[in-house]
């Protein structure tokens, strides 16, 4: 890369590069001083080298290189001279358009020239050949090859430019102009694509503009100029949009008008508003939705009345008519009737979305979307006085639809206006911004509205009616299309009507059966039989007493115990799997750890590496540049050496030498050298041209008289070999005479052969014939049979596999009968063993309940003067009257010297033989016990009997058994279900013994 003293140099230098053909070689070395960081300095030369540079990109078609320059060119006079780079990207475009332009022209021109030899030929062959191969016409081909490279050009260099702009505040004029210019580009020649590109892109920029809104030199949209500019450039947007057919893409563009006014807070000028609701008019009506359609009519025809002070009372008259004729023109009932819920959510928050652009509030609320309807428009239109300036046809017209009942002469009425409305439409003068209003195209809508309007009419007045009278009634379409309009209207039910074809009659329903009110009368009668049924019959259900509820409080009881203990369990659980988390957690921690550990240590063995593949390089480096400078140094001695001066220039002589000087000497002395080589040859050249020109001088008519010589002896054996050629054809000739003369006697017996050979053959054809048609026939035949063979064996097969299919599902449901009743048995065999344990467990609660009463009754009554056991004498003994025998054996202390309860050592007469203590509740009972077991109905085991006929011996330790130690099964015989001599032991068997006394 040239490095130039001045931008002049580089300018000159390129120029001189043009002038030899090398415009590559110009643009790199352009190119390269742009993007040089010694020129970042804005200077006035740089402004024509980016002139040339830009002529240079567009002449080559350079693209990129244009980008590049002029990004860094933006870079440059960014801060210091913006003017400068809208100079240079506007004479960027210009040449852009002109090239295009050119190539077009040239395309037709050339398509234009007739360049033909054969006036009488369509074609030329190659032409021919040519659409045959390519499937393209000639116009088709100029525009490939002429005319698209330049378009792609064009279009880049939009692109470019928009790309470039996009974020400078100072330069917000040009970019709305290079937009416009782009607009007016797919406008011209209709590109569809590059619009929808365009429109994208532009989009983009503004979001980006919003996103990042702290950019340096962005441009502010709450300033006026700026907000004007990307207004116009969104209106001039949907404009293109609307003109080429794009309705997605307008109402794209509308949906970017209304997003820029959000953002902004600010309603734009009321001429561009009324282009807004102009456009939207269009697209509401391309897309079918009318009642948007009306809505857009009635913002423009306020705006139009409010702001346009030369509105004219025609152009004012007509536009009020449309707003009549679009509201008209909306079907008179919802489609969304009977819809789903997310069917209704979608329709609102559409209603919504619609709402703001066309600029009518709503509610969020679903209830409100009534008030977007067509019920609530025509009313408006009336309260704000729209009706008040239509035309007399349209005022006539919505009476006799909206208000005026006549089922019959309603369509002679009709007619006449809407033949003189759809002759009503043209141009407003007075309002530019609106487009030409043409009333006929609500005609069929009317129509239809029409036939809607006298159906419900003649639907209140008739039951049945013909259906040529219905026709008769309905002039504005065929009966099928009658047909097909109300069943849409009886699906949304607007009407109910039936169309029996077989009697040619329609028959004409209630709305009444349909409606909510049945079922409301339906729920009200419901309503009022259970009332008078729970007169009759009031409810047998009191308030629970105390009683009810006691019961069941054990079961509540043990409920909210195994609630609480799995309540624990779980709380356990969620301890344990904390803790399992934390220990996860911690290893990952420490994996982590180790990781980043790892990753730091390689990322500083990079890095020594990177600094070691430095260093290595920087010394490679540094030696090939020595290596460099001793051969510079030796190239620059040897080309002094050999120099015809004489004179040797010093190297080195006090100044200091870099590479490129001594490079710089040696390509000059090799220069010098080759140039006076070149000298050289060129004189050896001429001496050797004048030798040439000498010798063929002098051979010249040797050359023609060998030529002469050459041309007689060529005559000469010409004319020989013609001679001969004549003789040989006389005597071929000849031959040929006697050989015919010779052939022709045979003439007739070749003719009678060759019908005898063909008769022959036609016979065994006709015969060959007959037999092919029956072996077809045969083979038919056959085939058919086959074919009913299959469908035999195929319905067979299906029979079969049906059998098998509902076999295996009988034998499925019963087993799955079977397995139900299994399981209902064993529930009901659970729940009743589960009722046996409760049961079992209250008797035992009552019984220790009544013990425990018992004993506190004997506990609780000592004799007043009966002194402590502790106080009593050593040998002193309590008796009582009448029972001093008894009292004296039971007081009669053990010989082991251990401590006897009182119950033991006296016992009341009014009660029974005492209750064991807690702690000799297991000890063996006495003979009152086995004398009061003997009374019953029932007598208990002997002891020795208990502990052998389980599975388990008892402890034989009667102190282990006092002291509360293991505790010994209660008798079989008290076993609830069970025998009693069984010894199985049962899983519903309470833990705790019971008490065998029984109260």
């Amino acid at each position: 890369m040239a490095n130039f003293a001045k931008p002049e140099n580089a300018l000159k230098r390129a120029e001189e590069l043009i002038n030899v053909g090398q415009k590559q070689d110009a643009l790199q070395a352009l190119h390269n001083l742009i993007t040089s960081k010694r020129y970042r300095a804005w200077q006035k030369p740089l402004e024509r080298i980016m002139f040339k540079y830009v002529e240079l990109c567009v002449d080559m078609r350079k693209g990129r290189f244009a980008k590049d320059g002029l990004i860094q060119y933006r870079i440059v006079c960014q801060q210091v001279n913006v003017s400068s780079l809208e100079e240079v990207i506007k004479h960027f475009m210009h040449l852009s358009t002109e090239k295009a332009e050119k190539a077009r022209n040239e395309a037709q021109a050339l398509e234009e020239a007739l360049d033909v030899d054969d006036l009488e030929a369509d074609k030329r062959p190659e032409d021919l050949m040519l659409s045959y191969v390519s499937g393209e016409k000639g116009k088709d081909r100029s525009d490939r090859e002429l005319v698209t490279p330049w378009f792609k050009f064009l279009w880049e260099t939009y692109r470019t430019v928009l790309e470039i702009l996009r974020n400078n505040s100072k330069l917000e004029a040009l970019y709305a102009m290079t937009a416009h210019r782009a607009f007016q580009f797919c406008k011209q020649y209709k590109r569809t694509t590059e619009f929808r590109r365009l429109c994208e892109i532009i989009r983009n920029h503004l979001s980006n503009l919003n996103k990042y809104k702290d950019q340096r030199d962005r441009p502010d949209l709450s300033a006026p100029e700026s907000l004007q500019l990307y207004l116009d450039t969104r209106f001039e947007q949907l404009k293109i949009a609307t003109e080429l057919g794009l309705w997605q893409e307008a109402f794209r563009s509308v949906e970017d008008i209304h997003g820029l006014m959000s953002i902004v807070k600010k309603t734009p000028k009321a001429s561009l508003m009324v282009v807004y609701y102009a456009k939207l008019t269009e697209i509401f009506w391309i897309s079918g939705s009318h009642l948007y359609h009306a809505y857009a009519w009635l913002k423009l025809f306020t705006l139009q009345k409010s702001f346009n002070k030369n509105l004219s009372q025609k152009d004012l008259q007509l536009i009020a008519s449309s707003v009549i004729l679009a509201a008209l023109s909306v079907l008179p009932y919802d489609q969304t009737r009977g819809a789903s819920h997310l069917e209704l959510e979608n329709e609102k928050e559409r209603n919504i979305r619609m709402a703001n652009l066309i600029g009518f509030n709503l509610e969020t609320k679903l209830e409100n979307r009534e008030m977007f309807s067509r019920s609530s428009l025509l009313t408006e239109l009336v309260s704000k006085g729209v009706l008040s300036c239509a035309t007399q046809e349209v005022k006539d017209l919505y009476h006799l639809l909206e208000q005026d009942f006549l089922p019959l002469d309603a369509a002679s009425k009709i007619q006449p206006l809407l033949l003189k409305i759809s002759k009503l439409g043209g141009k407003l003068a007075s309002a530019s911004s609106v487009p030409e209003v043409q009333l006929s195209k609500y005609g069929p809508a009317l129509e239809k509205l029409s036939t809607l309007r006298l159906l419900k009419q003649v639907s209140h007045v008739y039951q049945t009616m013909k259906i040529e009278s219905m026709s008769q009634i309905l002039p504005f379409f065929d009966f099928s299309m009658v047909e097909k309009i109300s069943v849409d209207a009886v699906k949304n039910k607007f009407i109910a009507m039936k169309v029996d074809h077989m009697k040619g009659v329609v028959v004409f329903g209630s709305m009444g059966l349909e409606s909510d009110k049945l079922r409301d009368h339906l729920t009200l009668l419901a309503e009022s039989l259970n009332k008078a049924r729970a007169m009759i019959y009031p409810s047998t259900n009191k308030t629970s007493k105390l009683s009810d509820v006691l019961p069941g409080l054990g079961e509540i009881v043990d409920k909210e115990h195994k609630r609480l203990l799995a309540r624990k369990s779980i709380i356990e659980k969620r301890k344990e799997e904390q803790e399992r988390q934390l220990l996860e957690m911690e290893r990952e921690e420490e994996s982590k750890r180790l990781m980043l550990q790892k990753k730091t240590e390689e990322a500083e063995k990079k890095r020594l590496a990177a600094v070691f593949e430095q260093q290595r390089a920087e010394r490679i480096r540094k030696e090939i540049e020595e290596r460099e400078l001793e051969e510079a140094h030796a190239l620059l001695q040897e080309t002094e050496k050999h120099s015809k001066k004489g004179k040797k220039k010093p190297i080195l002589d006090g100044e200091k030498l870099t590479k490129q000087t001594l490079l710089e000497r040696a390509m000059n002395e090799q220069l010098r050298e080759r140039q006076e080589q070149e000298k050289r040859l060129q004189k050896v050249a001429k001496t050797m041209d004048h030798l040439e020109r000498a010798k063929r001088e002098e051979a010249a008519p040797l050359i023609e008289a060998a030529f002469q010589q050459r041309l007689v002896e060529e005559n000469a054996l010409h004319e020989r070999e013609q001679q001969l050629e004549v003789e040989l054809s006389r005597q071929r000739h000849d031959g040929d005479l006697r050989e015919k003369n010779r052939l022709a006697r045979m003439l007739e017996n070749k003719m009678i052969f060759q019908e005898r050979v063909v008769s022959r053959r036609q016979v065994e054809f006709d015969q060959r014939k007959v037999e092919r048609e029956e072996r077809i026939k045969q083979i038919i035949q056959a085939r058919k049979q086959e074919r009913d063979i299959k469908r035999k064996k195929i319905f067979y097969v299906r029979s079969e596999e049906e059998r098998i299919r509902k076999l295996r599902e009988e034998e499925e449901a019963r087993k799955h009968e079977e397995a139900e009743r299994r399981r209902k048995q064993e529930a009901e065999h659970k729940a009743k063993m589960d009722e046996i344990a409760e049961k079992q467990r209250q008797r035992e609660r009552e019984l220790e309940e009544k013990e425990k009463l018992r004993r506190e009754a004997l506990l609780g009554r000592p004799t007043e003067g009966l002194a402590r056991p502790s106080e009593l004498p050593a040998g002193s003994r309590i008796t009582e009257p009448g029972n001093a025998a008894p009292a004296a054996a039971a007081a009669a202390p053990p010989a082991s010297g251990k401590y006897v309860p009182r119950f033991r050592l006296s016992r009341p007469e009014s009660s029974g033989p005492p209750p064991p203590s807690e702690s000799d509740r297991w000890v063996k009972p006495a003979a009152p016990e086995l004398d009061r077991w003997a009374a019953g109905s029932r007598a208990p085991p002997p002891q020795s009997d208990r502990w052998t006929s389980g599975s388990r011996a008892p402890p034989q330790d009667p102190d282990r058994l006092g002291g509360g130690g293991s505790r010994a099964p209660p008798p079989s015989s008290d076993r609830p279900g069970g025998a009693g001599g069984s010894n199985k032991p049962e899983p519903w068997r309470p833990s705790r013994a019971r008490n065998p006394q029984r109260g």
